[in-house]
């Protein structure tokens, strides 16, 4: 099984902290769509509610508002995400994901809507300075 990383942004501190999820603990997300709202205690932020803004699949390819279901198709894209014009006009046809989260998707974006009693900044675990993967 792989791992969900949740990408967090707390709009009035305009920082945003990742969080690694094993799929097992996150499964409560799999099936939720681009705008839903879930409790964050499914990826261990007690107290807080959070809503899906984006993400991406395995393969980098971005989660599209609109596109119903978790597959992945080319659609014609004029705009962003998955696509951004350099000339006035300018269509594409790219590979994306739909709006539905899947076991496929590794990177969920989140913001969050109603904070809880503890920071964000105690919650989720810092990575020190200069580490890699």
């Amino acid at each position: 099984m792989a791992n969900f990383k949740f990408v967090v942004s707390e709009p009035q501190t305009r920082k945003s902290y990742q969080i690694e999820v094993d799929q097992g603990r996150g499964a409560g997300v799999i099936g939720k769509k681009l705008g839903e709202e879930f409790d964050g205690d499914i990826i261990g932020l007690t107290g807080y509610k959070l809503q899906i803004t984006g993400g991406s699949d395995k393969d980098g390819f971005p989660m599209i508002k609109g596109e119903s279901g978790p597959g992945k198709r080319r659609v014609l894209l004029i705009a962003a995400p998955g696509f951004h014009p350099t000339i006035q006009g300018q269509r594409k046809r790219k590979s994306v994901r739909g709006d539905t989260i899947s076991e496929d998707t590794m990177q969920i974006n989140t913001k969050v809507v109603k904070a809880g009693t503890q920071t964000l900044e105690e919650l989720a675990p810092k990575k020190a300075e200069g580490e890699k993967k």
